[in-house]
């Protein structure tokens, strides 16, 4: 018998604003999709956030014996500067300042992102489709939606007509907006003129001259809008009607109640039975900003190499902070609130590591079945992580007492406690144990000195592109690389 079915689930709606027990479409089966990078920039810690809480999701939804389609895209193209439907695409300015072609900086950057993410030990998504890749399927939805006359062209580019939209539908169900408030609130900019309301969005935009991303449709050589590719993606891998659909916070609008309009507005259902949404991480009590310079790198910290942190912190210590903080929480990073994550981590791993040590008794003395219900309650309400995480601490201070010999524990309910313990640390919060890693050091250290031999070669032979490779998966690892008079060395 599935696991799923002794352990009831709930999830928090973000479309309802409650709770909600967890009905799959399909019985034993889950379809999520999760908004992923524009991949224009180096992937920063309140991405990692996002996506850790949607990782741990996952994973918990494998151990309930869940089988699991996660899709998660990269979007590479149509995401315009500042989230309106005027001005230049992110990665066509950024390959402009940079005087490269758009498709290296997706190439460059997805490559980061997937090595920051691999470094914090996220299981890879079940799908990972590009919004370059679908550029037929979004064609043909905008097609359905002209169709319906809620989607109009306009000199060559496709909007979404929202006030059409919203006579027999509800734009702002997901927000809680309400377009006569947006409407008046709202005054007509420069540029706007081709849209019939200024809250109408662009399905489809006619290309500039200067525009380098463009893909002939009926309507103008262009590019698609922001929002139709999740709605293009997801519904081609998961169908026009899926379970959960996730992101920040900061996508609810207007990118998510877009998706919702447009797939209504092409299928006549709702696509989505739960909204999902992480919340923000702040820094030093502030919002991450690379303008202000309160910002912090995924890498930055692994490797040490920042203003704001007193060391380097490893991955596993990274991602168990992130975690004792609720995903729909604002979590602030300090250099305080890391090094106390980092005792409570070492804390937790030193008892895992005594787990074989501990002799089984006759009789047990400790209520392990309990406890380990207690552990499911946690998750089950909502993925609540600090909730588990302060019950393997009650598993810490069961162990200690173990060892102590102050409590007694059965051979079996030594095998589900050591079980249960595992299965929680590794596979559900995802955590690594650094201790067992230290033990591979020499090793690790001589596949970095032949990386360093590899990349020195490679530059001898003016390959710098191979060289730029290694140093930058090197640090996407969390070694970071310095270059000196007496040759390279490296810090972890």
């Amino acid at each position: 018998m599935p696991l799923y079915t002794a352990q009831p689930l709930k999830i928090y709606n973000s479309l309802s604003g409650e709770k909600e027990s967890f009905n799959p479409i399909h019985e034993g089966n889950v379809g999520m999709y999760v908004c992923g990078p524009t991949v224009y920039s180096n992937v920063h810690l309140g991405n990692v956030r996002t996506f850790m809480s949607f990782d741990v999701i996952f994973r918990y939804f494998l151990h309930l014996d869940y089988k699991v389609r996660y899709v998660r895209n990269i979007t590479d193209v149509g995401h315009i500067v500042d989230d309106v439907d005027e001005g230049e695409d992110k990665i066509a300015k950024k390959a402009r300042l940079e005087q490269l072609e758009p498709m290296e900086i997706v190439q460059r950057y997805t490559v980061d992102f997937h090595n920051i993410l691999r470094s914090f030990n996220f299981l890879p998504p079940s799908i990972e489709p590009t919004a370059t890749g679908h550029i037929i399927e979004q064609i043909e939805i905008i097609k359905k939606i002209i169709d319906t006359g809620i989607g109009y062209e306009a000199n060559g580019s496709v909007y979404f007509d929202v006030v059409k939209y919203n006579e027999t539908n509800n734009y702002g169900i997901l927000s809680g907006r309400n377009i006569e408030d947006m409407l008046a609130n709202t005054r007509d900019l420069d540029g706007q003129s081709d849209k019939r309301n200024p809250q109408d969005f662009a399905l489809w935009k006619k290309a500039e001259p200067e525009h380098i991303m463009r893909w002939p449709s009926p309507w103008s050589d262009g590019f698609p809008g922001w929002h139709l590719e999740c709605t293009a993606m997801s519904t081609k891998y998961l169908g026009n009607h899926f379970d959960i659909h996730g992101g920040g916070m900061d996508l609810k609008f207007p990118h998510h109640e877009c998706e919702i309009a447009q797939n209504e507005a092409c299928t006549g259902q709702s696509p989505v039975n739960y909204w999902m949404h992480a919340n923000m991480l702040t820094l030093n009590g502030k919002k991450m900003a690379k303008s202000t310079g309160n910002n912090i790198l995924p890498g930055e910290i692994l490797s040490g190499d920042n203003n704001i942190l007193s060391k380097a912190f490893s991955a596993s210590v990274t991602r168990f902070f992130m975690l004792q903080a609720h995903y729909r929480s604002i979590l602030d990073f300090s250099d305080d609130a890391i090094v106390a994550a980092e005792k409570g981590y070492k804390r937790l791993m030193e008892a895992v590591d005594a787990l074989p040590a501990i002799s089984a008794g006759t009789t047990s003395s400790i209520d392990i079945a309990a406890w380990k219900q207690l552990c499911y309650d946690a998750m089950n309400d909502d993925f609540n992580t600090p909730i588990l995480i302060a019950q393997l601490f009650e598993a810490v201070r069961y162990i200690n007492l173990l060892k102590d010999g102050k409590e007694t524990i059965s051979a079996e309910d030594l095998n589900t406690f050591t079980t249960a313990i595992n299965a929680f640390v590794f596979d559900v919060l995802g955590l690594a144990n650094d201790k067992a890693a230290d033990g591979n050091t020499d090793k690790l250290e001589g596949t970095v000195n032949m990386l360093i031999a590899m990349r020195n070669q490679a530059r001898a032979d003016k390959n710098f592109a191979l060289s730029d490779q290694i140093r930058d998966q090197l640090i996407g690892l969390g070694i970071q690389l310095k270059d000196g008079k007496e040759g390279t060395s490296f810090s972890i």
